[in-house]
């Protein structure tokens, strides 16, 4: 993507209502909406998350199956899910928002037993030993959700990473967390959720071309 088609995105994504963008200061000296999630939507409806949303397929996807929730999709790179964003406006969809932020903040943008579930789909496997801290299911990040999910709370991690699939089993087996799901391969398995095989992303249409196989884990972290 050109410079100027990011900074046409990024001028017009400050015009989007369903588009917040804190500095980094304002999450971490006390966000005003942490905690208040209900309040920006009107309602008190469950809350979903979708982490690393990319063009946010999952977060759009998502909101127009179930009304009677709130998706937000959180990326920090706002070029990307400015599309999420518009397609929402036109769908005319107030059940979803986008948030320009680090995933590592996540417990300062959301309060204890705020969140109902959280999407994580298609992440970075950050395969090299030296970039396991930045693993979206290491145990750092899963005690991050388990602050601000409900006790009931779910994950589900969508994945073509044979590795990430692998390394999540075993740190949620190595923690004692439970299970609800797992499959290596969900298109050539029956059984997968709905939402699992409904919803594909950019990403995802492109490894099912190659014929990649995509796996997926659906889990409680307390």
């Amino acid at each position: 993507m050109g410079s100027k088609n990011k900074l046409k995105r990024f001028k017009e994504n400050e015009t989007f209502k369903n588009v917040i963008q804190p500095t980094r200061e304002e999450v971490v000296e006390g966000f005003s909406l942490q905690g208040n999630w209900n309040d920006h939507f009107k309602n008190d409806n469950p809350i979903v998350l979708e982490l690393g949303c990319g063009k946010g397929e999952y977060t759009v996807g998502l909101a127009r199956k179930n009304p009677d929730k709130n998706f937000i999709g959180i990326d920090i790179k706002g070029a990307r899910f400015w599309r999420g964003a518009k397609t929402a406006i036109e769908d005319g969809s107030a059940n979803v928002a986008f948030l320009r932020t680090q995933i590592e903040l996540i417990d300062y943008l959301f309060g204890k037993d705020e969140v109902s579930e959280i999407w994580i789909t298609f992440p970075d496997p950050q395969i090299k030993y030296k970039r396991t801290k930045h693993r979206m299911t290491n145990a750092v990040f899963l005690e991050k959700y388990r602050r601000v999910l409900k006790p009931e709370g779910v994950i589900h991690l969508k994945t073509d990473s044979e590795f990430m699939h692998g390394y999540t089993l075993g740190i949620l087996h190595g923690l004692g967390l439970e299970i609800l799901y797992a499959n290596h391969d969900i298109y050539k398995n029956e059984g997968s959720p709905k939402d699992v095989l409904e919803i594909q992303t950019f990403y995802e249409n492109q490894y099912l071309e190659k014929g990649k196989p995509i796996t997926y884990i659906q889990f409680r972290v307390q």
